[in-house]
């Protein structure tokens, strides 16, 4: 999950840090809210060869999170659990495979 969050970083930081920003304004509301900056961020990491993967071979684990999310919009600490077994599916992903098909920053 780091190198993935280190590609995405260096790939749609600011696309990453306008959604954070806008969740972080609107607790209770950011489904709403900040649809179209996550729609953003989704367009921005979804063309990395990395996180595609992690998305596909974590996808069961990502879809419960963001159900438990839309569940407890008022409350996302509630989704930690959900958070946690995401991102360990994430952390044993293997990216090595990917070689020299990981695109080079601009």
């Amino acid at each position: 999950m780091q190198a993935a969050m280190e590609i995405t970083t260096k790939y749609c930081q600011k696309e990453m840090e306008q959604y954070g920003a806008c969740v972080a304004s609107h607790p209770s509301s950011w489904q709403q809210q900040c649809h179209d900056l996550k729609v953003q961020v989704a367009q921005c990491t979804s063309s990395h060869p990395v996180i595609r993967k992690i998305r596909t071979d974590c996808a069961g684990e990502f879809t419960e999170f963001e159900k438990c999310l839309r569940e407890n919009q008022a409350s996302a600490l509630t989704c930690s659990p959900h958070v946690t077994r995401f991102l360990a599916c994430a952390e044993s992903v293997d990216v090595k495979s990917l070689g020299n098909s990981l695109p080079q920053p601009t």
